[in-house]
């Protein structure tokens, strides 16, 4: 069960992927991503409510929301602050970037999960293990010659290095997931973390956005906004929910939701055009079979 809700989880983050690419295209990053965080937490404001004021109607469904002290929420905030800094970085690299090549190295970031727990926590990696983090390394490097034909060179570009420092703190949120969904209830984190975002969103935009607005690209208002809090909330809960099962392991989900790469890649080559597709595609064939290696070094 808890690996179909990951196969959901990929489809639907893949969209999630192509709607902010749309929505940040000739936009203001920092309005938009404080939109999809206002967004996301109306979509889950009501199951809080009502399993506040009205328990028996959600109660002991998969919707409800179980109340927690400090003690719960105070992990639930640092969710909420590591899960914001992968955003602001995730959303000016997608801004910035074809999706073919932001694709492809977010799609790395379960080589990020397994070489932080053999650094962190003295995890050893298998024959398979070490097949698929080189093919994910070797795929790293080819993008970045795909790259250079379009005139991004990965050394001194700092939106590729945004895009780094954005799949690292997924790789980080990933790993602390697991460690909240052994102890808490799936709906508490995901409804309490989006809520969280709207106050921690709204200093930087008053402080980083507000008084830059006229000397910098212009916010406009596009209905994509609200689709990438809709495909980001479904895709989310099926990867909470499937994190709940005892018997999930983190490894896996994280690298089948990375085969979103896949929906995304397509909207890339179909509807925005991007160039030098046969060269990324092959960098993108490595990081699914890297990531088939992984799979296999994870039974």
């Amino acid at each position: 069960m808890w690996l179909l809700l990951a196969f959901l989880s990929a489809l639907l983050l893949g969209f999630y992927d192509v709607f902010k690419k749309q929505s940040l295209k000739d936009n203001a990053v920092l309005p938009v991503l404080f939109l999809n965080t206002l967004f996301s937490s109306l979509i889950f404001l009501p199951f809080v409510l009502i399993s506040l004021y009205a328990p028996n109607v959600l109660g002991g469904t998969i919707f409800e929301v179980p109340q927690a002290g400090w003690e719960v929420h105070k992990y639930i905030i640092i969710k909420s602050f590591i899960v914001l800094s992968s955003w602001i970085f995730g959303y000016f690299a997608m801004k910035h970037l074809p999706i073919t090549i932001v694709g492809p190295i977010n799609a790395t970031r379960p080589v990020i999960v397994l070489l932080g727990a053999m650094l962190l926590f003295g995890e050893r990696l298998n024959l398979y293990q070490w097949i698929g983090v080189s093919l994910a390394i070797i795929s790293f490097f080819m993008l970045s010659n795909s790259g250079k034909k379009e005139g991004i060179d990965f050394k001194h570009n700092k939106w590729i290095f945004f895009l780094i420092l954005s799949t690292i703190m997924g790789a980080i949120s990933g790993l602390y997931d697991k460690y909240l969904m052994k102890q808490f209830n799936h709906m508490l984190i995901q409804s309490w973390y989006n809520i969280y975002q709207v106050f921690i969103m709204c200093p930087i935009l008053l402080l980083l956005w507000w008084p830059k607005r006229k000397s910098t690209t212009p916010f406009r208002w596009t209905w994509t906004i609200i689709l990438i809090s809709i495909f980001l909330s479904a895709a989310d809960f099926a990867y909470f929910y499937a994190l709940s099962f005892d018997d999930s392991m983190i490894s896996i989900v994280s690298m089948v939701r990375r085969s979103s790469v896949i929906v995304s890649f397509l909207f890339g080559a179909l509807v925005f055009r991007e160039k030098n597709l046969k060269s990324k595609a092959i960098d993108l064939l490595l990081v699914l079979i890297g990531m088939i290696f992984l799979y296999l070094g994870t039974r």
